[in-house]
């Protein structure tokens, strides 16, 4: 693992993980977001882009199983368009990490993370009329998948795209909880394909995956013990602040 970091940094990603994990505990979300805003500062964004996918795929394994398996197939078939788009497509932008100079890849990913963290902030609701739902499902997939495989996360326009259609609240953490796990099955696939996920990488990736179920495992505990709706505002600010980092390394380089 030395070869990959050196102990400093390797305790600095032990750490933003953790914080990433707890929120993820506490509010269901933002997990890949934190992990690549936070660890891109100091350490290369193709080794950040290995070190997400274990601690994802696990962390969205397990929200899938807390939801329970028979609202899963009632999620599946609901949201089948969306589904098949997002894995697709994630697929595909996997295959472009490594091709995209690290600037303009910056900014891929800080002009939607801000842009979506400042929509829910601002408490915008999209509303799809009945007759246009085929066409948004195509966008909304489509964008969702491109987000995912460059940048790790499809959270923010998947919430984006429930609150659409106007989906029950009860409903959305199992429908997220199918859509996060198929997701990141096909990021871990796609990344694999890419390379970025190699025999050393994926070591680092693994390591990751301990400090990110540590932190779940607190999120989980203590969630329950704050205001969820202001955590969340919260988590978003921070978040929106990153993404406005990542569009200035971008364009200052």
């Amino acid at each position: 693992m030395i070869d990959l970091l050196p102990y400093t940094l390797l305790l600095y990603a032990l750490a933003v993980t953790f914080v990433a994990g707890f929120v993820k505990g506490a509010v269901g979300f933002a997990m890949p977001l934190i992990m690549i805003s936070g660890l891109s500062i100091l350490i290369d964004l193709p080794l950040v882009a290995a070190g997400i996918v274990i601690p994802v795929m696990i962390s969205n394994g397990m929200q899938v199983w807390r939801a329970g398996l028979g609202k899963a197939r009632e999620a599946l078939r609901e949201h089948v368009l969306y589904i098949v788009l997002v894995c697709i497509f994630i697929l595909i932008a996997t295959q472009f990490v490594r091709r995209i100079e690290p600037n303009t890849l910056y900014i891929i990913l800080g002009v939607p993370v801000l842009t979506l963290c400042l929509i829910q902030l601002a408490g915008w609701q999209p509303q799809i009329p009945h007759r246009s739902r085929r066409l948004f499902e195509w966008v909304a997939g489509i964008f969702s998948g491109i987000l995912g495989g460059l940048a790790g996360t499809w959270g923010p326009p998947t919430v984006l795209y429930l609150i659409a259609l106007r989906t029950p609240r009860a409903q959305q953490m199992s429908i997220q909880g199918v859509i996060y796990g198929l997701g990141s099955i096909m990021l871990f696939l796609g990344h694999l394909q890419s390379g970025v996920l190699n025999s050393t990488t994926w070591r680092f990736s693994a390591l990751l995956a301990l400090p990110a179920l540590l932190g779940m495992w607190f999120g989980g505990r203590l969630g329950d013990r704050f205001d969820q709706e202001r955590f969340r505002k919260v988590t978003l600010v921070v978040l929106a602040i990153a993404g406005a980092n990542l569009i200035r390394r971008g364009i200052m380089g």
